[in-house]
C-alpha cells in the first residue's frame, strides 16, 4: 500500500500506461471498470479516485487537482459489490489491492489492479467479451479488436495450440528436405531412440506434427507440422499472415541499411525449421568457438552460443502465429542481437527472469527442437541467458512488451563498456575451456585450452596426419569425420550446420577430405559418404 506521499509522487507523474486517475465525489464512476479491464488485460496499473485533471494546465501539480472523495468507506463497499456482481466477468482482486489513503480531512481511494493470468483473460465488462474488453496504452482505455480478445481466448488453452489440425493439409505439403535434415540431426542426437525407424507419418505423429482427433473424425497437419517443416507455399496458403525476417545490420548506413538478410525470395522452402538454421549460421559465424572432444563427445560451445539458441527458440515457441500480423523478426548489429515475435507475455517479466515456469504457446515446436540440441528444458531457459551475459560481464538482457503492436522483443547486448580495460577471464561448463573476451569487442574471443585436472577425461580426436593443415582447419576435419557414419549420406547443409560456417567455405574444407570422403552425383543433387577404413 501507498502512503500519501508516495501516492502524490505517482499521481503527479501523470498518467500513463499503468496510472489512472478519476474526479469521484460520492460514487464511482461507470468508467472505473474500463480502466479494471484494461490494466488486468494488458501489464496492471493503479486507479486513483478523487483526482480532478486540468488538461488546459502543462504543470503536474497545477493539472492534477486533489480533491479527495466524500464517503471513501462507502464507496469502497459499492466498489466491491458491483466488482462481485455481473458487472464484469472476473474480479482478480484481493482485500488490499483497495484502500483509502488519507491526509486530514482528504481521502482517496486506490485500486490496485494486477495483471489477469492467463487463464483469466480476456476480463471484460458486461456480458460480451467483444465488447466489453478493454486494454491500455498511453492514452488511456480503448476498445480491444477482435483479435486481440480471441488471442487472449486461445491463451486459455493450458496445452498450447500448435496441436491445432488443419485438415487438407497432408504429408504431400510436408518439404521432404527439410524433414530428412531434421532427422539426420535426430538421430544424431538420439542414437538409441525407438521412433529413428519409423515412417516420416508415423515420426511425425509421434512428434506432434501429425494428429488424429478420433473424436471428430479429423486428421492432418498440425500447425508445428506445417510450420516447422511445411513447404513453403503450403505454409504461405495457410499462414499468409507470417513473415520470417533476419537482417545483419552491421556497419549499415543511410545509404545501406542491412549487409545481409534472409526473408523469402523463392529460394529456400521458408518454414521455421529452415529459418532456424540459416539465421543461427549467420548469428553465430563471427563467434570464437573451442573444439575439444571427451571421449566421443564433442564439447565445441560457449555460453554465448547456447544463449543465443535460447533466444532464438524462445521467439519460436512463445509466438502467436495467428495474429492478423506475424513477424518474426531477427536483428543483428553492433549493438548485439534482438528477437522480436508476436503476441503478448502469458506470464510476468518477474516469472520470467525467475525462471522455473514456462508457458510456451507452441510445446510441440519446443519438443521437436529441444530434441535435436535447440533450446532447454521448460522454465531453464532464460536463467541461462540472464548467466551467460552476466559471467561475459555484459548488460542485463531486457524483454520488452508492446502491448499495441502486440509483441515481445527480446535483447542482448554484446557491449561490455563497464567490463574495465583489462581482458577478464570468462569460465566456460567445461573444466578445460576457457573463453577470453576484451572490452568492446565481446564478439573477438580466443580459445585457450587449459591444462586437465589430474583426474581429467583425455581430449580424442581423429586425425587426418597432414601436418601442413592449420589447427584450426584440422579441427574441422576432425569434427567432420568424427560426426559422419558409414553407408549414411549427407549434404553439404548437413556440414554447414555442423561447423556454422556458410557453404563456400565448407565445400572448401570438405576438398581436403578426399581421402576419407566420397563425393557422389551431380552438382545439383551431390552427397558425401565416408569411406569405409
Amino acid at each position: 500500500m501507498l502512503t500519501w506521499d508516495e501516492l502524490l509522487r505517482e499521481i503527479y507523474k501523470g498518467e500513463k500506461i499503468n496510472m489512472e486517475c478519476k474526479k469521484a465525489e460520492r460514487e464511482v464512476p461507470q468508467s472505473v471498470y474500463e480502466t479494471y479491464s484494461s490494466f488486468a488485460n494488458t501489464t496492471g496499473g493503479i486507479i486513483v479516485l478523487g483526482v480532478e485533471e486540468d488538461k488546459t494546465k502543462t504543470s503536474p501539480k497545477e493539472r492534477f487537482i486533489v480533491r479527495g472523495v466524500s464517503d471513501p468507506e462507502k464507496m469502497q463497499n459499492d466498489f466491491w459489490d458491483t466488482i462481485n456482481s455481473q458487472k464484469v466477468n472476473e474480479n482478480i482482486l484481493v482485500d488490499d489491492d483497495v484502500y483509502i489513503v488519507k491526509n486530514g480531512d482528504t481521502s482517496l481511494l486506490v485500486i490496485h489492479v494486477p495483471k489477469a493470468d492467463y487463464t483469466m483473460r480476456p476480463v471484460y465488462k458486461g456480458e460480451n467479451p467483444y465488447k466489453g474488453t478493454f486494454k491500455r496504452n498511453h492514452e488511456g482505455d480503448y476498445h480491444a479488436k477482435e483479435y486481440e480478445v480471441r488471442a487472449m481466448f486461445r491463451d486459455q488453452l493450458s496445452e498450447g495450440y500448435d496441436q491445432t489440425i488443419h485438415e487438407g493439409y497432408t504429408m504431400d505439403d510436408i518439404d521432404a528436405d527439410t524433414l530428412k535434415r531434421y532427422r539426420i540431426m535426430f538421430n544424431t542426437w538420439n542414437p538409441d531412440h525407438v521412433w529413428i525407424n519409423l515412417p516420416d507419418k508415423d515420426f511425425l505423429e509421434m512428434m506432434g506434427g501429425y494428429r488424429r482427433d478420433r473424436k471428430e473424425g479429423t486428421e492432418g497437419l498440425t500447425t508445428a507440422g506445417l510450420l516447422m517443416f511445411g513447404t513453403g507455399l503450403a505454409v504461405r496458403d495457410r499462414f499468409s499472415n507470417i513473415s520470417m525476417d533476419y537482417r545483419d545490420e552491421t556497419h549499415a548506413d543511410d545509404e545501406t541499411r542491412w549487409i545481409d538478410r534472409v526473408t523469402y525470395d523463392g529460394t529456400w522452402e521458408n518454414n521455421l525449421f529452415n529459418f532456424l538454421r540459416k539465421v543461427m549460421l549467420k548469428l553465430t559465424e563471427d563467434l570464437k568457438r573451442p573444439f575439444v572432444l571427451k571421449g566421443m563427445q564433442r564439447v565445441d560451445d560457449t555460453p554465448m552460443h547456447k544463449a543465443i539458441r535460447e533466444a532464438f527458440v524462445n521467439m519460436i515457441i512463445h509466438a502467436d502465429y495467428m495474429m492478423d500480423a506475424s513477424v518474426l523478426r531477427v536483428i543483428k548489429n553492433e549493438e548485439g542481437f534482438t528477437f522480436t515475435n508476436p503476441g503478448n507475455l502469458k506470464i510476468s517479466k518477474e516469472q520470467i527472469y525467475h525462471g522455473g515456469e514456462s508457458k510456451p504457446r507452441n510445446p510441440y515446436m519446443q519438443t521437436m527442437l529441444r530434441m535435436v540440441g535447440y533450446g532447454d528444458y521448460a522454465g531453464s531457459g532464460f536463467p541461462k541467458i540472464l548467466k551467460a551475459w552476466s559471467d561475459y560481464g555484459l548488460e542485463v538482457p531486457e524483454l520488452f512488451e508492446d502491448t499495441i503492436m502486440d509483441q515481445v522483443t527480446l535483447r542482448l547486448r554484446v557491449k561490455a563498456d563497464e567490463v574495465g580495460d583489462e581482458i577478464e577471464t570468462i569460465k566456460d561448463d567445461y573444466e578445460n575451456v576457457t573463453i577470453k573476451t576484451a572490452e568492446k569487442k565481446p564478439l573477438k574471443k580466443t580459445v585457450e585450452k587449459k591444462p586437465l585436472k589430474k583426474n581429467a577425461e583425455k581430449e580424442t580426436v581423429i586425425k587426418t596426419g597432414d601436418k601442413n593443415v592449420p589447427p584450426k582447419t584440422q579441427m574441422q576435419y576432425d569434427k567432420i569425420l568424427e560426426f559422419m557414419e558409414e553407408g549414411k549420406e549427407y549434404r553439404i547443409q548437413d556440414f554447414c550446420e555442423l561447423l556454422e560456417l556458410k557453404e563456400t567455405r565448407v565445400r572448401d574444407i570438405l576438398k581436403g577430405l578426399s581421402d576419407y570422403i566420397d563425393i557422389v552425383g551431380n552438382t545439383k543433387d551431390r552427397h558425401y559418404i565416408k569411406k569405409t577404413t
